[in-house]
């Protein structure tokens, strides 16, 4: 158990001393952040049932959240089978809200607009693709990406389409704000920008004070997940470790949950 790791960072401020406390949820309410899942199937269902366990050892909850931080499909073998994971909804006694990340995003983009979204083959597009029984075998240029479009359309189960389409941009419980990729630092979390809250790493990344609420993301591969004062980064780079990360958070302490392939 990870305890007060997100406790310190003490200021004065003229005539007194002001201690920062540590970040909470509301009693009653357990939340697991699941960083990037990149098409890795058998990493998420094993991950899926550490949470499962950890619930069982742990004070029973009110409410249990599951909240999968984007980038679902691309890179990993099973796209496919990721999202009709999680399409098919939580594990019982848990709820499941997803957000966007980039890569979600970009698919998105292909079926709405193919000649516009070639950048998505430069990160991902041909494994995703593979997992619908597409093959890229005869290139993407120009005129081959309506092509595959059309394949794609025709082959997303709808229960799939209406998966991606309706992701979420953020959200925020308690303490904590649950963003696929980060926030424009000084921006009130009302007021933040889509592409940011997908894409953005610096000056994010970097950035030294305290922001609106602690954010946790994925997107920026770290080798260990990161718990800092200001963020928590669960991206363990899934597809090429086999390392699926997810923060267990209730009250106002945090776990650390990996599960392998």
């Amino acid at each position: 158990m990870i305890r007060g790791l997100l406790a310190g960072l003490r200021g004065l401020l003229p005539g007194r001393a002001v201690v920062h406390q540590p970040p909470a949820l509301p009693s009653g309410l357990a939340v697991y952040a699941i960083g990037d899942i990149h098409g890795e199937l058998s990493a998420l269902r094993n991950l899926l049932s550490e949470i499962v366990a950890d619930a069982g050892r742990h004070p029973p909850a009110t409410r249990r959240i599951i909240v999968c931080l984007g980038d679902y499909v691309d890179r990993g073998p099973d796209s496919r089978g990721v999202i009709e994971l999680l399409a098919a909804g939580p594990p019982p006694g848990f709820e499941l809200r997803c957000l966007r990340g980039n890569h979600d995003q970009a698919m998105l983009d292909f079926l709405h607009e193919p000649e516009a979204a070639d950048d998505w083959f430069r990160f991902g597009a041909a494994a995703t693709l593979d997992s619908y029984g597409i093959g890229t075998a005869g290139g993407t240029g120009p005129g081959r990406l309506t092509g595959l479009r059309d394949a794609l359309a025709a082959g997303l189960p709808p229960g799939h389409r209406a998966f991606l389409e309706n992701l979420e941009p953020s959200m925020v419980l308690g303490d904590y704000a649950f963003v696929h990729a980060g926030i424009r630092p000084g921006r009130p979390l009302a007021q933040q920008d889509l592409h940011d809250l997908m894409w953005i790493r610096e000056p994010f990344l970097s950035w030294p004070g305290r922001h609106e609420k602690v954010i946790v993301h994925g997107h920026s591969v770290v080798p260990v997940p990161q718990v800092l004062p200001n963020r928590v980064a669960l991206d363990t780079g899934a597809y090429a470790t086999g390392v699926l990360t997810a923060a267990a958070l209730d009250g106002d302490r945090l776990r650390i949950l990996q599960a392998g392939r």
